[in-house]
């Protein structure tokens, strides 16, 4: 395979659009999951989705370890469902993913997802099972960046996902790739298999692409955005925790992880996705055109700093330096399995049980969100 040669994004004005809207709501653990719907509401919900089609909820699991910000939050789910459910939204299905590193099933049990969708009678469907649904080839009307070049063989997306809404669960935090991560990678788990990793190296290029195809396929995307407990430094996993007790929502997914990004202290301008993003027309992502409801943030600053860890420097010298031209040499043969190992050893095996367990014990103990965490079942964290 040849490097991916990303075309270069130009404008794209829709003259009949509106002015993107994102919810930002204030909240606390006693009113949380009426304030999480009250942000659906405010954001647009209804005429966001197509009430005639079934709704997908892709939660986001970045460590099946329940470390706080890294993964939604047993709330989110909730609140999210209740307001579905409380406009009209009533066939919710939740859709799973699997990455190399990250176990669907021990996340959705350690975050505490199982009980509710057991009460609320929400199904569960795993895209990475025959039984589920099958991978088929997409050809998108869209023009893609980089996607039909990392892929030549064809772009192949779930079957189940076409003609359906879906409403996405991230949080807010950062990204030692990206500096954010929330709406528009939340997509990136469900709309790509576990060879999503040939598109680290241009991961902008492909949240961009990712964003076009959605809109291709669905009937509507809903971002639900949990800013509870934010998460500083080199996320998706280990990072700081920050007690911000905010809920964002959007029908734009551009727009809600601009303001997140702004809030955070980044221009969201400055980030090559939302940016990209913006110039295709897909969202707005500069925050001078988005009307934001509910709390005035305009005086948001939380100077977040990604940082780096050893992930994210194995992860650099990998797929952004010249290392990168021997891709497949690493990661589409038998060698990845060696990386796939690392990164589990590094996460799983050191960070968690020497560093992380202990973060979240703290947090369990002496954030009111840890402790509303607690509230929802007893985890066995042995």
């Amino acid at each position: 395979m040849r490097l991916p040669e990303p075309k270069t994004p130009t404008r794209i004005r829709d003259p009949h659009s509106v002015e993107p809207k994102v919810a930002v709501v204030r909240t606390s653990p006693k009113t949380v999951l009426d304030d999480i719907q009250r942000a659906m509401e405010m954001a647009g919900l209804r005429s966001s989705l197509d009430r005639g089609a079934a709704t997908i909820l892709k939660d986001n699991i970045s460590w099946h370890f329940p470390f706080p910000a890294a993964n939604s939050t047993p709330w989110q789910l909730e609140g999210t469902i209740l307001g579905l459910r409380r406009n009209g939204f009533n066939d919710v299905v939740c859709v799973q993913n699997k990455t190399v590193v990250t176990d669907a099933f021990k996340g959705e049990d350690l975050n505490k997802y199982i009980p509710l969708f057991k009460r609320y009678n929400v199904p569960v469907k795993f895209n990475f099972k025959d039984d589920d649904m099958r991978w088929i080839e997409f050809k998108p009307k869209t023009s893609m960046l980089v996607l039909d070049q990392i892929y030549p063989d064809g772009i192949r997306v779930p079957d189940f996902f076409f003609g359906k809404n879906i409403v996405h669960l991230p949080t807010v935090k950062c990204h030692i790739y990206t500096t954010t991560t929330g709406a528009m990678k939340n997509a990136f788990g469900g709309l790509l298999n576990t060879y999503r990793h040939y598109t680290h190296s241009w991961i902008h290029e492909t949240l961009v692409d990712l964003l076009a195809i959605q809109k291709e396929i669905h009937t509507g995307i809903f971002a639900v955005m949990d800013g509870t407990t934010a998460g500083n430094g080199p996320g998706p996993r280990t990072m700081y925790p920050e007690e911000k007790n905010l809920i964002l929502a959007s029908a734009d997914q551009v727009a809600v992880d601009a303001v997140a990004a702004k809030m955070m202290g980044f221009n969201p301008m400055e980030i090559r996705y939302i940016n990209y993003a913006h110039q295709r027309g897909l969202g707005c992502g500069d925050p001078r055109e988005i009307g934001v409801v509910g709390e005035d943030i305009s005086s948001e600053n939380w100077r977040f700093v990604v940082g780096d860890n050893a992930a994210s420097r194995a992860g650099d010298l990998l797929w952004f330096s010249p290392l990168k031209r021997f891709q497949n040499f690493f990661f589409r043969t038998p060698l990845v399995n060696f990386f796939i190992f690392g990164s589990e050893a590094y996460h799983d095996y050191y960070r968690w049980p020497l560093k992380d367990r202990r973060v979240f014990r703290k947090w369990i103990k002496t954030s009111q969100w840890g402790k509303l965490f607690a509230s929802y079942e007893p985890v066995d964290m042995r």
